[in-house]
């Protein structure tokens, strides 16, 4: 192997969590990877891996030769990219992740408008409400609403965004409009539930004091989209995403509730949920994901 090559493996057996993962992205076998491993660190005269029966991590000196890995890898990566482009087009692959109800109503079209002006990259689309690790999914960048935990990953800020309590004109006009949060209690309430856990603590900020109200779910699901729908169809009140919905509040399908004192769930509030790309950590960022960064900001201008 040459020098790349040992960069490329060790990555890979760190990002993949393991060496027979590894060897499944890789199509090698667990008895090469152990090999190709065992020859790398003879090479280099340096244990890069301590290994268990159950586990595989790096040690100090693997730790630093990841990450000078890892940048060099994205410089080559970079260059090629720039070499591999035909003089005014972008080419290369893709991968991008975002909410579902966010994705199919505004990343889907944004991406076909880029393909038609860039047919020769090559995009994958992948759409789920929990926070997906750009790195073992191989993503080259996710959109997001609100801070992530992750300091490692590289955020740009696009547009302002918070959460809004929301209900179909028709199921207002049947079951009344909420004059209070507790009256909340009294009304179908459709929540989402996020890796096992209902976001069903909606909270109000109020003069006299904040409120935080826990609502009982008539329906529950795990997609931003279909609770849309359910909204839409009148089965009740949701909390979502204004840029889920703000299509549909200013064409008149639906209203919001407590525009003034609905902040969102509990332990989270309006500041926290803005729309925003995130990368992977790398100095460089391929051109065709930065072209898309750049396309995306200026198309979600005219929504």
């Amino acid at each position: 192997m040459g020098k790349l090559e040992d960069m490329a493996l060790l990555v890979e057996v760190v990002e993949a969590g393991g060496l027979a993962a590894a060897g499944r992205r890789m199509n090698l076998s667990p008895a090469t990877m152990t090999a190709r491993l065992k020859a790398l660190e003879e090479r280099y005269q340096t244990r890069l891996f301590n290994r268990s029966t159950r586990a595989i991590a790096l040690t100090r000196a693997g730790e630093e030769f990841y990450h000078a890995a890892l940048r060099v890898l994205e410089e080559v990566a970079q260059a090629e990219s720039t070499l591999t482009q035909k003089e005014g087009v972008l080419s290369g692959s893709l991968r991008i992740s975002a909410p579902s109800d966010f994705g199919r109503q505004y990343l889907s079209p944004a991406l076909l408008d880029f393909s038609h002006l860039h047919p020769e990259v090559r995009s994958a689309v992948y759409l789920s409400e929990n926070v997906v690790d750009l790195i073992a999914s191989r993503l080259d960048m996710s959109i997001r609403f609100g801070n992530l935990p992750d300091s490692n990953l590289v955020t740009r800020y696009i547009r302002p965004n918070y959460r809004v309590l929301v209900a179909s004109k028709r199921y207002l006009e049947s079951h009344g409009l909420p004059q209070h949060p507790d009256e909340l209690h009294q009304h179908r309430c459709l929540v989402m539930e996020q890796r096992g856990t209902l976001m069903n603590e909606w909270r109000f900020e109020r003069q006299d004091a904040p409120v935080t109200v826990r609502v009982t779910p008539a329906m529950v699901c795990d997609d931003g989209a279909l609770l849309r729908q359910w909204v839409l169809a009148g089965a009740g009140i949701a909390s979502k995403s204004w840029w889920d919905v703000k299509r549909d509040v200013e064409q008149g399908r639906l209203a919001v509730l407590f525009p003034e004192q609905f902040i969102g769930f509990s332990r989270h509030d309006r500041r926290q949920v803005g729309l925003q790309f995130v990368y992977p950590q790398r100095r460089f960022q391929p051109l065709q994901v930065t072209a898309f960064s750049e396309f995306f900001i200026q198309w979600l201008e005219n929504e």
